[in-house]
């Protein structure tokens, strides 16, 4: 059984109980998803897998499609369309999947425990207090250091910077992995999942849903 699918994040709303309480979700379009490729564990990849292609409301024509690429859902025999977009979800056990076969919503379950996996906003080039939370110096009596690092270095020895120093730099696009969510609510019809809480990545992004393991 695929325990994962792809999806795009639609944004966040409020799903209301009947007691009144206010619970914030994240909507993604969950799939549907195809199966393009299957590996075990036995054969010569050596690891359970199955290759899932997102299928999205504008198909993509096989002309437009790299040469390699082209071969690559050739294999299929003819029976996947070529996606833009191809993601690899590890399994435990060998796939029972087969190529061709959809992946929708429906492995989800209201209440199951879900991971997120998503590329965060870009935040550019950051100082250290917005990315490392590094506090500020006096602002008073002629300071001129308000939101500088201040010194990274020593004197006679070692006489140079420590590796790994935290320092300013790029800050954010970066794969993010958020473990511990739960599905508030799965919509079937129209392949919607509604996750607890917030989801890495800007709306319209790319994400990777699966079951805690």
């Amino acid at each position: 059984m695929v325990n994962g699918i792809i999806g795009r994040k639609l944004g966040m709303t409020q799903l209301f109980a009947e007691d009144g309480t206010v619970t914030p979700v994240t909507v993604i379009k969950a799939g549907p998803c195809v199966v393009v490729q299957t590996k075990t564990a036995s054969g010569k990849d050596g690891y359970n897998a199955v290759q899932l292609g997102f299928v999205e409301d504008k198909p993509i024509r096989l002309k437009n499609v790299s040469k390699p690429m082209r071969g690559h859902f050739e294999k299929t025999g003819g029976g996947v369309p070529p996606t833009r977009i191809l993601k690899e979800i590890r399994l435990k056990d060998v796939p029972e999947a087969n190529i061709g076969d959809q992946v929708k919503a429906d492995v989800f379950a209201d209440g199951d425990t879900v991971e997120v996996i998503g590329t965060s906003k870009g935040r550019g080039f950051a100082g250290t207090i917005k990315r490392h939370n590094f506090s500020r110096g006096p602002e008073s009596h002629g300071s001129m250091s308000v939101r500088a690092p201040g010194s990274i270095g020593q004197s006679a020895y070692p006489s140079r910077v420590i590796k790994g120093t935290r320092s300013s730099g790029h800050m954010g696009d970066a794969r993010v992995t958020v473990k511990g969510l739960s599905v508030a609510k799965v919509d079937i019809e129209n392949n919607l999942l509604m996750v607890k809480g917030a989801v890495p990545g800007a709306t319209g992004s790319l994400v990777v849903v699966k079951k805690a393991s």
